[in-house]
C-alpha cells in the first residue's frame, strides 16, 4: 500500500490516499505504507522539493530570473517590440502602473499582517482560555511520554512519535502469545511499518528548527490517519481473538496516534502565522527598492529612447526588463510563500482518518 500522502489529507488524503491501491474490505488489506510523503504520493521529487522544501527566497529569485530572461527573449524575438518600448509613453505607462501596483500590494500585505497579529490579541479571559487549553493538552499527552513534555516543537513531535513507536511495540508483545496467527502477522507487519515511519520522521526532526519548514515537513511524513484506520480494522477483524490486554494496547496506541493530529495541526498553524509574518516583512523590505527602481526609470528613461545594444540585444530591453523584474519582486515573494502555504493547506484539509484524494478510493 502506499498509504497517505502528504499528511492528513494527506492523511486525509493521507490516510490511504496516495497509492493506487484500493482499500480491500474483504480482509486482505495492505497494512504497510511508504515512510515519506513523496513515496506515498508517488509524485516527482523535484515537484515536491520546489513546492515545499525549497527556500522561498531562492524560489522568488529563480522566478525573477525567469521573468527577466523571458522578457528579454520575447523582446528580442518579436519584431517591433524593442521599437515600441522606445516610446516614452510606453515606458511611462508601464512604470507608472507598476508604482501603483507596488503601493496597493504593499498595503494589502500590511493588512494581512494585521489580521495574523490580531489573532494573538484579545482580552484577558481569551488569553487565559488559550493558556488553559494548551496546558490541558500538554498534561494529557505528557502521560504518554517517558519524560517531561518538550517545549521545542521539533522535540515535542519527536517525543510523540517515540510514544507511538513504544506503544506499537507493546501491542506486538501483547499479541505474541495469541492463538490467532493472522492477528500476530498483521500486528507484526503494522508494528514494522510504524517503526520504519517513526524512524524516518525522527531523523528528519532531529536538529530541525522551528521557523524553517523542516519541522512541519517531517510531521507531514507521518501518516497517522492511515495507522488509526488500521488499528480500528484490526480490532474489528479479530474481535474474537482480542482479550482485555490486547484491547487496552490497541486503545492506548489509537489514543497516541489520535493526539498526533492536533499536535501537528497546532504546529502547522504556528508555522502559517510565522510564514505570513515573514512574508509581510520581506515584501515591505522589497517594496522600497522596487518603488525606487520603478520611480527612477519613470523619471529618467520614461521620456526618451534608450540607444545602443549589448550582446546583440537592444539596451532598452535590458533596462526595461530589469526594471520590470525588480518591480515584480514583492509579488514574486508573495507567490513563492503562498504556493507553499496553499499546498500544505490542501494536503491537510481534514484531521483524522478521512480520504479526500481519489487515487485510493
Amino acid at each position: 500500500m502506499s498509504g497517505g500522502t502528504d499528511s492528513e489529507s494527506d492523511d486525509t488524503e493521507a490516510a490511504p490516499a496516495e497509492s493506487d491501491t484500493e482499500i480491500d474490505t474483504s480482509g486482505d488489506t495492505d497494512i504497510s505504507t511508504a515512510n515519506t510523503m513523496r513515496e506515498r504520493a508517488d509524485e516527482s521529487r523535484f515537484k515536491l522539493w520546489l513546492l515545499l522544501k525549497a527556500n522561498r527566497l531562492h524560489v522568488a529569485g529563480a522566478l525573477a530570473v525567469v521573468v527577466f530572461l523571458t522578457f528579454v527573449a520575447v523582446g528580442s524575438s518579436v519584431d517591433g517590440f524593442a521599437e515600441t518600448l522606445q516610446s516614452g509613453d510606453t515606458k511611462a505607462t508601464l512604470f507608472s502602473t507598476m508604482l501603483g501596483a507596488i503601493i496597493t500590494g504593499t498595503t494589502l500585505v500590511v493588512t494581512i499582517s494585521q489580521l495574523v497579529i490580531s489573532q494573538e490579541n484579545g482580552p484577558l479571559g481569551d488569553q487565559h482560555q488559550r493558556m488553559s487549553n494548551t496546558m490541558d493538552f500538554r498534561d494529557y499527552v505528557g502521560e504518554m511520554y517517558d519524560e517531561p513534555v518538550p517545549v521545542d516543537p521539533s522535540a515535542f513531535l519527536r517525543e510523540h512519535v517515540n510514544a507511538v513507536q513504544r506503544r506499537a511495540k507493546a501491542l506486538r508483545d501483547a499479541v505474541a502469545g495469541s492463538d490467532d496467527d493472522a492477528l500476530r502477522e498483521e500486528v507484526d507487519e503494522f508494528t514494522d511499518s510504524v517503526t520504519g515511519n517513526a524512524d524516518e520522521v525522527r531523523d528528519q526532526l532531529d536538529g530541525a528548527t522551528f521557523g524553517t519548514f523542516d519541522v512541519l515537513f517531517a510531521a507531514l511524513n507521518f501518516n497517522y490517519a492511515w495507522k488509526i484506520f488500521q488499528i480500528e480494522r484490526i480490532g474489528s477483524d479479530h474481535e474474537a481473538a482480542i482479550d482485555e490486554e490486547i484491547d487496552g494496547r490497541l486503545a492506548d496506541l489509537r489514543t497516541t496516534l489520535t493526539m498526533f493530529g492536533p499536535a501537528r495541526e497546532h504546529v502547522k498553524t504556528l508555522y502559517f502565522q510565522w510564514a505570513l509574518i515573514d512574508l509581510s516583512q520581506y515584501i515591505l523590505y522589497a517594496s522600497v527598492p522596487a518603488l525606487v527602481v520603478a520611480g527612477s526609470l519613470l523619471a529618467f528613461v520614461g521620456s526618451g529612447p534608450v540607444p545602443g545594444q549589448t550582446l546583440g540585444v537592444a539596451n532598452v530591453l535590458w533596462v526595461v526588463g530589469a526594471g520590470f523584474t525588480a518591480s515584480l519582486v514583492p509579488f514574486l515573494l508573495f507567490v513563492a510563500y503562498i504556493v507553499r502555504i496553499a499546498v500544505v493547506a490542501k494536503r491537510t484539509l481534514a484531521i483524522g482518518p478521512l480520504i479526500l484524494r481519489g487515487s485510493q478510493r
